[in-house]
């Protein structure tokens, strides 16, 4: 594990990632591999219909970026748990500065709080908690 979360004072942010922009050929790779083909992160006609400027990024592409702050950080058998709240909608092209905050601790496992803003608005984009072992098990 690259952060001794045992050493760490509660509430300190812990880990940070700011992500690519999330580009229409990134919405188009991910509805091919999770089979996401809904119109309005795919087709701009459809998406202005809808009521926003353009297509929008899919929900769970940003939650797996947001994912991205714990697998870079943790190994994956320390991972106990993951979950997040979609707070906003996530625009095209936009970048996410992924946070993991250390909010509690145990014994053998820490919580953390978990946030992804969109950089150009500043509104927070999803909310969530990981569960993270502190000695993971090999």
């Amino acid at each position: 594990m690259a952060i001794d979360l045992e050493q760490v004072p509660l509430q300190t942010p812990i880990a940070e990632l700011l992500s690519e922009p999330l580009t229409r050929e990134a919405l188009a790779r991910y509805a091919e591999a999770s089979g996401d083909l809904n119109p309005l992160h795919l087709d701009p006609d459809f998406a202005r219909l809808a009521g926003f400027d353009d297509v929008i990024v899919h929900g769970m592409l940003a939650m797996a970026v947001l994912g991205r702050v714990l697998s870079r950080d943790f190994p994956a058998a320390a991972l106990r748990s993951f979950e997040a709240r979609f707070a906003a909608v996530v625009p095209l092209c936009s970048r996410l500065l992924c946070r993991a905050y250390l909010q509690e601790r145990s014994a053998d496992e820490a919580l953390l709080r978990l946030e992804a803003v969109i950089e150009a608005s500043g509104l927070v984009a999803l909310t969530g908690s990981a569960r993270v072992a502190l000695k993971p098990s090999s």
